[in-house]
Order: structure tokens, then C-alpha cells, then sequence
């Protein structure tokens, strides 16, 4: 089984250079010393009287058009080049990034790396088994793909149609997004925590005729019984035609006319798959959000643009270098799995942690047990987890290594300062800057940052 051992609304962030110009700042403050622009960005080479930290943090905010043009052309992988950087303009709602350009996300994240360094580990699983992560390679996520890929496409999914995906946070899951992307479907990745009729509503909103899932869900000790869900939320989506379900646990679940194992259809299906050319307006994926203020609102995200924010954020903001390991231990439901769990780390090569299980499961050393044993070395997590962590005392933490850590991440609402005085003396011991961001209502993705 795939997962039980190895097998070989639009908004793009108009104010782009005001968001990461200040995650600029975080990294460019740790070096005042001696620092050299075209070896922290390459592309600064090219800008015109740009030779240290603050020009170049100043020529990305007066010469915008200039400075994501060469970012955008040197970070990213173009089947046609674009012809415009933006065409922005919120008074007209228009809001358009490198406009006549062709691109696919998979590719970016995947066989370009693949190319240079197969072997490089994509993912680390951590299970929620508690010392029983596995590892994927670039070229095995690239072959998982594009088996998912091959056979939405013999399932009739084409480009534009809209795939929904009801998983917890595994390989599988990361996969089936990037099967999407390869063959131009959008996805629509709704929590693994939230009801069927919650499921079944955000399904026919986005009007799938296929749906992805596992058997079941294995968190904090505990099944979920996601199979059993999606059974009870089809049953209002008329649009369902299909349900692929993957085994994550050797337990039976009763299986319809509709369902297929997941597993064993991707067996019959070849290690490679045609990526489609996408604009880079269409559309990548749709999220909804949590409905705790109304009606859940799908948001779209598009191709090119949100790719490379992703991408430059991952990069800058948590001071990722080639050879870390990223432990973003949200869950790939929300926004934050989808751009620091998934697509900033695999654009830029990384490897990133893929969090199943819960902060307190075993015990409440849970995740500091993982960064000494995966030698994590950014940790980005939620003021909630902190706060609850903190109850439980300081021992929990002090008794794993964390020399590893570099950068510390908050992430959700915005963290209170008994919490963030605690991660950053206890969890970081006063060495790892912690980077603190937050989101507005709904979740969408714009990206603010305080440093303190």
C-alpha cells in the first residue's frame, strides 16, 4: 500500500513588494557586518546601483516591475515566457501577474529537481506513529504523481475540472494535489477534521465529479472514519461520479459502485505524465474558507504568481537554505500546509515535514522529539499549540536536542507575548529569530510580518 511502505474568490497578493521587502529586512538585520546582494539574491546582479541590504530592499519596492520580472524569470521554469510582469489595478478588481506566460506548478516542484538531484528527499512523513517517519524522494513523488495524474486523466478529469480532496496530511494527499496541477485540474483540499455535511457543501460548491480520500484517518491515537464521511456526503452532491480511496490503515471499509482503491488503479498506470501548459492567470486551486463568520467562501489561487510568492517567502522570510529540513506542522487543509507544508518547499528543492499526528500525542514532547530526531531546522506552528504547550512545563522541551533549529514560525492568529516569550527563551533559547504571521479572516493569503 502507497501509504504504508514505499512504492517504487481570485486573490493574488497585489502588494507583493511591500510583504516580502519586510521579510527582506529579516534576514538582510542578520548580517550587518558583510554582506554581499547577488549572493543573497542572485538576480540583484542585474539591478542597477544595487549593492547592499537596504538598495536592494529599496529597488524592490521603486523598481517593482524590474525586480519580480528577473525573480519570476530566474525562479521559475517557463514553457512560454510571459509578456507583462502585472497589470494590477484594485480599484477595477484587476488583478493579473505575468500575463501571456506558460508554466506548470508540478514541474516546478518536481522535475526540475529531479533533474538535478533525484535522490534529494521531497517529503519526511511523520506519522502519527511516533518514530516511524518515511521518506520520499524527489523521483518517487515525481512517479507517484504522475501515476495520480494518468489516471484522473483515464477517469475523464481534464483541465478546468475540479478535484476534491479529503485527506490527512500525507504523501498521497501532497501528490494528488500535484496531480492536478500536472494535468490542469484545480484541487479543492478541504481539512480532514470537518463534517460530512461541512465536506459535502464545499463539494458541490466547487462542483467536483471526483473526489479523493483514505479509508482512514489515524490522529492522536485515534481512527477517523473519512471513508464513512465522504459515503455521507456524497449523497448530496449529485455531481460525484467517481471516489478514489487510498489505504491508510489494513482496515476494510465497504466500497460502492462509485469507489475505486487508489492504490491499485495508480499500479496500472505509467511513471510518466504529460504536463499541461497553463496560463499563468488559470486557475491552481480553489480553498474554502472555515465558514466561522458565514457561509464558507471558495478562494481561488492562479498559477505563476502565487507559485513564486510561495517560493520567494519559504525562502527569505524563514532564511531556508539548500539542505534544511522544514517542519511546517499545519495541516495541508489550511492555506499555510497548502504554501509552506507543499508548494514553497518543493519549488525551491526542499525538504519539507509532512506533521499527521497532534502536539501532545504521545505526550507534550511530541514535537520537540521530532526536531531532534528529523534535526529540524525552521519550526513553524500555531500560537494555540504554543499556548498549550506552555501548561504543561518547560521540561517537555528541554529534554530534546534543538540545536538544529535556525528560524522559529508563528502562524494563525496573531501570538500574545507570554506565548511568544515562552517559544522564543524556552523552545529557541534566545537564538532563532521568530518570524510572526498571521491571517485576516477566512484565511486568505496575504502575508504580513512582525518582527520582534
Amino acid at each position: 500500500m502507497w501509504l504504508l511502505c514505499r512504492c517504487t474568490a481570485k486573490y493574488v497578493p497585489a502588494s507583493f513588494s511591500r510583504g516580502v521587502s519586510a521579510s527582506f529586512l529579516h534576514v538582510l538585520r542578520r548580517s550587518r557586518s558583510s554582506w554581499n546582494s547577488a549572493a543573497f539574491m542572485p538576480e540583484s546582479a542585474g539591478f542597477e546601483g544595487v549593492s547592499g541590504r537596504d538598495a536592494l530592499h529599496d529597488y524592490s519596492v521603486s523598481h517593482s516591475e524590474s525586480f519580480w520580472g528577473a525573480v519570476a524569470r530566474q525562479r521559475l521554469s517557463w514553457i512560454r515566457p510571459f509578456d507583462a510582469v502585472q497589470d494590477c489595478d484594485l480599484s477595477q478588481g484587476r488583478i493579473k501577474w505575468f500575463e501571456g506566460g506558460k508554466l506548470n506548478v508540478s514541474v516546478n516542484c518536481l522535475d526540475r529537481h529531479v533533474h538535478t538531484c533525484p535522490e534529494r528527499v521531497a517529503l519526511i512523513w511523520e506519522r502519527d506513529e511516533q518514530g516511524s517517519e518515511v521518506r520520499y524522494t524527489y523521483r518517487e513523488l515525481l512517479e507517484m504523481t504522475c501515476r495520480l495524474g494518468n489516471l484522473l486523466r483515464r477517469h475523464g478529469v481534464k483541465k478546468g475540472d475540479c478535484v476534491t480532496i479529503y485527506m490527512p496530511t500525507c504523501p498521497l494527499a501532497v501528490a494528488s494535489m500535484l496531480a492536478c496541477a500536472r494535468i490542469g485540474a484545480a484541487h479543492n483540499v478541504v481539512f480532514a477534521g470537518f463534517s460530512a455535511e461541512a465536506l459535502a457543501e464545499r463539494i458541490r460548491d466547487a462542483q467536483s465529479s471526483t473526489v479523493i480520500t483514505v479509508n482512514q484517518g489515524v490522529r492522536g491515537g485515534k481512527i477517523l472514519e473519512l471513508k464513512k464521511m465522504v459515503d455521507a456526503a456524497v449523497q448530496s452532491c449529485p455531481t460525484v461520479q467517481q471516489v478514489f480511496v487510498a489505504m491508510r490503515t489494513e482496515n476494510e471499509v465497504e466500497m460502492t459502485h462509485r469507489d475505486f482503491t487508489l492504490e491499485e488503479e495508480m499500479l496500472k498506470e505509467d511513471v510518466v505524465c504529460e504536463p499541461a501548459p497553463m496560463d499563468s492567470e488559470d486557475v491552481l486551486f480553489l480553498l474554502y474558507t472555515s465558514g466561522s463568520t458565514g457561509k464558507p467562501k471558495g478562494l481561488v489561487h492562479t498559477q505563476a504568481g502565487y507559485l513564486l510568492y510561495a517560493a520567494l517567502t519559504h525562502r527569505y522570510v524563514f532564511s531556508y537554505h539548500d539542505g534544511d529540513v522544514f517542519g511546517c506542522v499545519a495541516d495541508i487543509g489550511w492555506i499555510t500546509g497548502h504554501s509552506y507544508t507543499v508548494y514553497g518547499p518543493l519549488a525551491n528543492g526542499g525538504t519539507t515535514v509532512l506533521f499527521e499526528s497532534t502536539p501532545v500525542y504521545p505526550d507534550p514532547g511530541r514535537y520537540w522529539e521530532m526536531v531532534e530526531r528529523l534535526k529540524i531546522n525552521q519550526f513553524y506552528g500555531a500560537p494555540t499549540a504554543i499556548r498549550l504547550l506552555i501548561k504543561y512545563g518547560d521540561q517537555w522541551v528541554k529534554k530534546y536536542d534543538r540545536t538544529s533549529l535556525s528560524t522559529l514560525g508563528s502562524v494563525g492568529e496573531p501570538i500574545n507575548t507570554e506565548a511568544w516569550e515562552w517559544y522564543n527563551r524556552v523552545v529557541g533559547e534566545g537564538r532563532c529569530p521568530v518570524v510572526d504571521t498571521w491571517w485576516q479572516t477566512g484565511k486568505i493569503e496575504n502575508l504580513y510580518l512582525q518582527f520582534l
